[in-house]
């Protein structure tokens, strides 16, 4: 009885777990797909996010704030031949309800842009290893909650290995100025008013000069026309003198007299108005001269206080350092907030300046260092290291950067800046509606191959907000950009994103 009992008990054991295997290895798969369960929030209130840091090798993002890591989560990022590259970026446009052009119609909630040519974090399906096209994918409730808490600029920072900022001090960084930084937004206020002020001088100079430069075409075309009166009554005197000398009889005489007397009158009046008219040609056209003086002057001063209003509004901005051993040239970006009509934002990139690197033919390896908070006289920093060549120390160590940069942006340093050193130069996805865009070419681009390039242009004018940038980089200038839109497509040609 007893033995039958618990045969029975044994049977029904098995069966139950036959049953529940099933449903356990279902709830394991969705929840590695959804990825909820390897989530982890820091037990702490979590700050701004200032980066963001995905490990191809881990399969893993990892969001800091200036006091440490906020949130981790899984991520799939791009299969064989469709890599997900691997660099440093920063977020470029947030779409909460975005859809490919390039795959389908394939739905990328929550898409935050990377690069222009395709490559995004997004929510999406997670089967714990690598499965995208080669954008990051995100959980989609984790995508969702983060992209409420970035900002357009904020650093991504793809490693092909496990990488963590750490605390980090060296004497190269900039040096904030607490009186600078306290004057920034009284000055920017200022020299905004002193520019709209030129604008508005500009406007009314011109104008000036436009009237008075009427005023003197009219004046000498009165001129010409007395000139012409003044040599006709001329001929005629001279006509009747010689009527006179010719004369055969009194009579003829007398009526050539009456002649001469009528010629020399009309000489002595468009005389006296031809004077009048020289003189007054003369004074408004030196009056023309000067009003169109005073437009031009008022024009290189709007272009001065333009610039000057733009860097004192940019000195509110967290700057970009990016120091590149390839092309030996340091290059500053800033984020205008100026949006751009196609999507995201345009980024100053004014400052471009040949570098002293020690030993340029030694790799350096790729480092970003930020600014994280304000810290004691100064900020505190952090640094990242995704390509070993140098350690970070000695890295900043081989770099001399021009004082004159320095003094340029060092005084209103503000947290969120950053230093990037890289043995690779910007990469071509780099342009006027992005912060710097460096890929390890050290590491597969797959992810890159698949897209549409940004297209290189031959010549082009330089744009309002980069004046020396583009001739580096053959990135079209805002107007190409609008001339290029103006343009048909091609019938079936997929466009841009």
């Amino acid at each position: 009885m007893m033995h039958s009992t618990v045969r029975r008990l044994k049977l029904f054991a098995i069966l139950t777990i036959a049953a529940i295997a099933p449903l356990m290895a279902f709830t394991n798969e969705a929840s590695a797909r959804s990825g909820r369960s390897a989530e982890e929030v820091a037990e702490r209130d979590a700050g701004e996010p200032i980066m963001a840091i995905v490990s191809i090798k881990s399969q893993k993002v990892t969001f800091y704030d200036a006091d440490g890591w906020i949130v981790k989560a899984p991520v799939s990022t791009g299969v064989k031949g469709r890599e997900t590259p691997a660099g440093v970026f920063a977020i470029l446009q947030k779409n909460i309800d975005h859809r490919s052009n390039l795959y389908d119609d394939a739905h990328m909630p929550h898409m935050q842009r990377l690069t222009w040519n395709g490559i995004a974090m997004h929510g999406g399906p997670l089967p714990g290893y690598a499965a995208s096209h080669g954008c990051v994918r995100m959980p989609y409730g984790f995508a969702a909650n983060m992209f409420d808490k970035t900002r357009i600029g904020m650093r991504v920072i793809i490693s092909p290995e496990d990488s963590a900022p750490v605390e980090f001090s060296h004497a190269a960084f900039p040096v904030p100025n607490a009186e600078a930084v306290a004057a920034a937004p009284a000055r920017a206020e200022a020299t905004a008013r002193e520019a709209a002020e030129a604008a508005k001088d500009v406007v009314e100079t011109k104008k000036a000069a436009k009237l008075t430069a009427r005023e003197a075409a009219s004046a000498k075309s009165t001129l010409r026309k007395l000139e012409r009166q003044k040599s006709a009554a001329d001929e005629a005197l001279a006509d009747a003198e010689k009527a006179i000398a010719s004369a055969k009889n009194d009579e003829a005489k007398a009526r050539a007299e009456e002649r001469k007397l009528k010629a020399a009158t009309r000489v002595t009046e468009t005389t006296a108005k031809l004077d009048a008219a020289r003189a007054d040609a003369t004074s408004k056209a030196d009056a023309a001269t000067k009003a169109a003086d005073a437009a031009k002057a008022a024009v290189a001063r709007k272009t001065e206080t333009e610039k000057a209003a733009e860097d004192a509004r940019l000195a509110l901005v967290p700057v970009s350092i990016y120091v590149s051993r390839a092309t030996q040239k340091l290059y500053v970006r800033r984020n205008t907030g100026k949006p751009w009509s196609d999507g995201g934002e345009v980024f100053d990139s004014s400052i471009e300046v040949p570098v002293t690197i020690r030993d340029p033919e030694r790799p350096i390896g790729t480092h970003v260092f930020t600014a994280m908070s304000e810290g004691d006289g100064g900020l505190r920093w952090s640094a990242v290291t995704i390509d070993h060549g140098d350690e970070a120390k000695q890295a900043l160590d081989r770099i001399t950067i021009p004082q004159e940069v320095l003094d340029r942006i060092g005084p209103t340093a503000l947290p969120r800046s950053s230093i990037i050193i890289s043995d690779e130069p910007l990469s071509r996805e780099t342009n006027y509606r992005t912060e710097f865009v460096a890929v390890l070419s050290n590491q597969p681009q797959g992810g890159f191959k698949t897209r549409k390039p940004t297209p290189p242009v031959d010549s082009f004018a330089a744009n309002e907000w980069q004046p020396s940038f583009f001739s580096f980089f053959g990135q079209p200038s805002q107007k190409q950009q609008q001339k290029r839109r103006r343009k048909p497509a091609k019938p079936g040609k997929p466009g841009f994103w």
